[in-house]
This record gives C-alpha cells, structure tokens and sequence, in this order.
C-alpha cells in the first residue's frame, strides 16, 4: 500500500511537471500526458492501475461536466444551438450507427449490439482535448463557443446509445419503442432533475447561514447529487449534472458572495486540473493491461481494427460538417440562424478535424462490466477496450498536433465586424463608468457635496472616463463603495442579457474584477 502510494505521489508530481512543459513548448498537455503514460506503463515494476468499473462514472463524470457546464457561455450556447444541438445528438447518433454496421461487418465475433455499444463509446469529441489545443491558436469566437457546446452535449447522447447497446448485449434483445420511450424520459428527465436540483441547492445556499467554506463544499456535493439523483430514477445523469450546472452557473450572482465565487472558481480550476490530468495519465498507463486481456485477436489485427474504426470516425464527422454548414444555407432561406454569414469552406474542414477523442470515451470503456448478469464474461471486452484506446491515441496526438497547423493554413475568416476583445472590454468599461457616475450622483448628491474632492475626481472623471475604482476609493464610507460595486454588478447582468451579441467572457471578466475589488475591502483599512 505505501508502495502504491509513493506511486501515485510521483505520478502527480509528474502530470504536474508535464502540464508546465506542454505549456513551454505550446503543445496541448492531453497529448503530452497520454504519451507520457504510454512510456511509463512499459517501465518495469511500475504497478498496474486498476479501477471498479462501476465507480468510474461517479468518480471523474460529474465534476468534470460541472465544471465545464459552470464555465461555458449561456448566452453563446442558446446563440449557437440548432448547430450545436446536430452535432451533439443528430452527429454522434449518425457517428455510432456507421461505427457500428462497420464493427459489425468487418470485425469477426462483434454483433450489431457490439458494435453500437462501441459506436457509443467512440462518438463523443472531447472538450478538454479541444479546449487545450484551441488555446494556443485564434479562431473566431462563433467556433469555439459551437465546439465547447457540442462536447458539453455529446456526452449525454452518446452516453444515452452506451446504455441502450449494454441492455442489448445482456438481454440479447432490443425493442424499439420501449427503447425511445426511455431516450424521451431519460433526456427530459436529466434536464428537469438536474434544474429541480439546483433550485434546491439554490435555496440551501440562500436559507441557511453559510460561509465561503461552506458554500465551496455545498459546489463539490451538488454535481455528485445530481447525477446520482438521475441515475437512480434511470434518466441521463450526464444531462442532469450539465442543466444543473448551467442553472447554478446562471444565477450565481444571486447566491454566492464575492468571496465565495472566488473560492470556488479556484477550488474547481484545482479539481479539474487533477481530474483531467489523471485520466489522460490513465489512458497511457493501461495500455499493458488491455493487450493482456485481447482474447484470441492479435495485436496486429486488433491495431488494424482500431484505425478503421478511427477512419470511421473521422469520415463520419467531415460528411456531418459539411451537411451542417448545407442545412444552415437551406434554413437560412425560410427562417433566421445565428450563422447569418457565409463562412465558406474552411469552417467544415476545422469542424472535421477538431474531433478529438479522450475522457469520456475512456470512462465508458473502462465501465464495461467485466460479467454478464448470468455470470458469463462479456464479450469481446478487452478488443472494444482496445479499439477505443487507438481511437483515442490516434485523433488526440494525430489530430491534436496537426489541427494548429491546420488552422493556420485554412486562415479562417474572421465574423463580420468583430471587435478584438480589448475594444468590446475598452468600450463596456467607459459605458459603464458614465452610467456609475449618474447613479453615484443621484443617490448620493448630498453626501458629495461634503468632499470637495470627490467632486473633483468626479468631474475629472467625466471629462476624461478614467478607471472607476479612483474614484470609488475616494468615496465617503465603505458601504457606499461596496454599494457601487453592486450597481456596477447589476449594470452589467443586465447588459449581458439585453445584448445577445456582446461576448459575455468578457463580462465574466468585468464581475470577477468587481469581486476582487470586493473582497479587497475586507483586508483594507477604507
């Protein structure tokens, strides 16, 4: 046991040594990490990483869905969703039915439900893998914001087929319409468990007399809960944590305090991070163990099946790129789409291309049950684990290393009167500063008139729209700083939902400037 723990001691020391080279020599750190575990798995005495199948869902699923659903965009995602809602059921649908005829016809022993089941698994793109690679290159805002969606959502559908195919291959047998009976139930479901959820933790955080630890602990229980609480009534628990987290995410500004926003953004930055780098870590390391397993396949054989099914793959996501991009131009003539110019033929070829596979598919292989319910081992268990571990190492390091130099040849478009961020940042501030200057003039005329120079700095202020804190620093009384910050809070929600085209990173990044400022007045002698 100490040995194992020394063990995994060294291997965290490692992810986080190699995080910091893959961020030096600006090469995303999934792949660094998947080739670092590949090369230490062949390292001899190294111990053998084994985890219930059963746990690895709860495990590593519902933090890392919440952090990524309490970190993406709202705004972005309702802009972008009949493209990213094709992508994430309609693509991942199509992906694991050719995946699956294609398993069924050209690997010998795999059935149609096999092949569904690894059609199921092998769908999802990966966010993490795409976000790591995307934040080394500059693409338009419209793209990252569909491919952060469509991972967010992918998972629940290709969850949702995994599910299905198991029932098959245990049953032997699959009704349809029992079985779209349960899809329906399982996405609403989801969706209505996990807001049901989050209004309650909503409530728990407001009623009770929590603090910044508390509140913390309350954002680690919430998505354990919500995807137990789905799992159990047997909806989609990948659905639930994902409507639960978005709620929450929404409506932080009016649960949370400064301080407890603060600290729990960097408790989850933490989490995910350990999270994350373990299971790509884990993707190299069990490589041994499931070429121990393949039964009665060769490696060669068991190679060539992985890159088929990879080619599948890959296919399968540029016909869907370029038939999204046709049914856009289509509803453009009968109705109004977000896509409202044209990006011409770059776009399909990123989309095709930024299909990386990783977390998801991992834990979905490594949650096969080893036995059936009649005690007979599972079949074909170690090939589709096999399979998804080339499936994985060849789009996350092929694909992964190639698509920055891909993006720079395409030299995508930018959108149509896109401002850099520091001009839509420059421009908000300044808005936001008149408006912070008519409020504190209004509310507290009297009170101004006291301080000959706040009036000073105010007119100065007007002339020449300088930083705000100058002047709130000046302010009488720290409770009429802290009440201007609030406005300055307020002001901006409201912005953010009255303008569906303004970039709401950058009001994120306006609110957490006001929450520091915030919690810098506790430690302050104002």
């Amino acid at each position: 046991m100490e040995e194992k723990f020394i063990f995994y001691l060294i291997l965290a020391v490692l992810i986080t040594l190699l995080i910091i080279l893959a961020r030096k020599i600006r090469i995303a750190y999934p792949i660094l990490l998947v080739l670092a575990g590949l090369a230490v798995s062949f390292i001899p005495s190294v111990p053998v990483i084994t985890i219930d199948p059963e746990l690895i869902f709860i495990i590593f699923l519902p933090p890392l869905l919440y952090e990524s659903a309490w970190n993406i965009s709202w705004k972005e995602l309702w802009k972008w969703r009949r493209i990213i809602s094709s992508f994430a059921f309609l693509v991942v649908f199509f992906t694991a039915f050719a995946v699956g005829v294609t398993a069924w016809y050209f690997i010998p022993g795999f059935t149609l439900a096999l092949g569904f089941l690894l059609g199921g698994i092998v769908s999802p793109p990966d966010a993490v893998s795409a976000g790591a690679i995307l934040k080394n290159v500059k693409i338009p805002k419209s793209s990252a914001a569909i491919l952060e969606g469509e991972s967010l959502l992918n998972d629940a559908s290709s969850l949702i087929i995994f599910h299905f195919a198991i029932a098959a291959v245990m049953t032997g047998h699959f009704v349809w319409y029992e079985a779209l009976g349960s899809f329906f139930w399982m996405v609403i479901g989801g969706v209505g468990i996990g807001i049901l959820t989050g209004k309650i933790f909503m409530e728990v955080h407001k009623k009770l007399d929590t603090d910044v630890n508390i509140d913390t602990i309350l954002t680690l229980i919430a998505p354990y809960i919500m995807y137990l609480a789905a799992e159990e009534t047997h909806a989609s628990g990948v659905l639930s944590v994902v409507s639960g987290g978005l709620f929450l995410s929404y409506n932080q500004h009016k649960f949370l305090s400064s301080s407890s926003r603060l600290r729990t953004i960097s408790v989850w930055n933490c989490l995910g991070f350990i999270l994350n780098g373990t299971v790509f870590m884990m993707i190299g390391l069990d490589l041994p163990q499931i070429i121990a397993e393949l039964e009665n396949v060769s490696i060669s054989k068991a190679i060539g099946y992985g890159v088929l099914i990879t080619g599948v793959v890959i296919l399968i996501r540029f016909i869907s790129s370029y038939a999204a991009v046709i049914a856009t131009f289509i509803a453009r003539k009968f109705m109004t789409v977000a896509a409202a110019q044209n990006h011409g033929w770059q776009f399909p070829v990123f989309f095709g291309w930024s299909g990386m596979r990783g977390v998801v598919s991992l834990a979905a292989a490594l949650s096969i049950p080893v036995y059936m319910d009649n005690g007979q081992l599972f079949p074909e268990r170690s090939l589709i684990l096999f399979v998804t571990f080339v499936v994985i190492l060849l789009t996350l390091v092929v694909q992964g290393l190639t698509l920055p130099l891909l993006i720079k040849k395409l030299n995508l478009p930018s959108e149509e009167n896109e401002m850099s961020e520091e001009q839509i940042s420059a421009s908000l501030f300044k808005e936001m500063t008149v408006e912070t200057v008519h409020y504190l003039q209004d509310k507290y005329g009297d009170k101004i008139q006291d301080y000959p120079h706040v009036m000073n700095m105010v007119a100065k202020w007007e002339k020449k729209y300088n930083d705000v804190e100058n002047v709130c620093r000046t302010a009488p009384s720290k409770n009429l700083y802290i009440d201007l910050l609030e406005f300055q809070r307020r002001w901006l929600l409201k912005k953010n939902a009255e303008y569906k085209d303004l970039d709401e990173d950058i009001i994120k990044k306006h609110l957490m400037r006001l929450d520091l400022e915030e919690e810098r007045l506790q430690y302050s002698s104002f």
